[in-house]
């Protein structure tokens, strides 16, 4: 897992426009889409599912425009019977919108569901960041995904093996064990009674 992505902030601006005109357009699938209020913040998250995959759009209504966005993804790289269990969440986020909580909330409401999430093979300094910051309150390790394989190494491991694209960051949601979570996904080495 590498810690080298960098993002343009105008490009994910455009992004969250487009799709911000997409969720306010009759007749387009995003349209009309559920809607529910982010606390006292004042903004409201808009959801779907799709293919398995949770969509997540943070609408900012006061400014008219999208704060950022989150889609817990499915990973063609991990085991099939892993993949009813993970998902890799990936976040885009305004400027405006960046340290405000908001990454942070939308990852704590898929853990608290009970969902499972495992990093992608780069991540940016932020994403890493929030990571680790969420591995003080959930369970939480490294695992190796070569060969579509799922195996455990451990809840840290040496800088050559953190830097390898195999390696992935794991957090388990609540209500589960790795030892569980081992069983259910055909997760190897995982260490007894965690």
């Amino acid at each position: 897992m590498r810690i080298d992505v960098q993002h343009s902030q105008h490009d994910i601006d455009d992004e969250l426009d487009t799709l911000h005109a997409r969720l306010h357009q009759p007749g387009h699938r995003l349209h009309g889409l559920p809607a529910v209020a982010l606390g006292r913040s004042g903004l409201i998250v808009r959801h779907r599912e799709a293919d398995g995959e949770y969509f997540l759009y943070v609408e900012d209504p006061a400014a008219r425009q999208l704060a950022g966005y989150t889609v817990f993804n499915r990973l063609p790289e991990i085991p099939r019977r892993a993949d009813r269990y993970l998902r890799a969440p990936h976040t885009r986020l305004r400027g405006s919108a960046q340290r405000q909580g908001l990454a942070t909330t939308l990852y704590r409401w898929g853990l608290d569901a009970g969902l499972c999430l495992i990093s992608g093979a780069r991540q940016s300094v932020g994403a890493a960041q929030l990571w680790t910051a969420l591995a003080h309150d959930y369970r939480h390790g490294f695992v190796d995904v070569e060969g579509r394989a799922l195996r455990y190494l451990g809840e840290t491991v040496p800088d050559d093996v953190h830097g390898a694209l195999h390696t992935r960051r794991l957090l388990l949601g609540n209500g589960w064990t790795m030892t569980e979570f081992a069983r259910v996904a055909g997760m190897s080495d995982a260490e007894p009674g965690r």
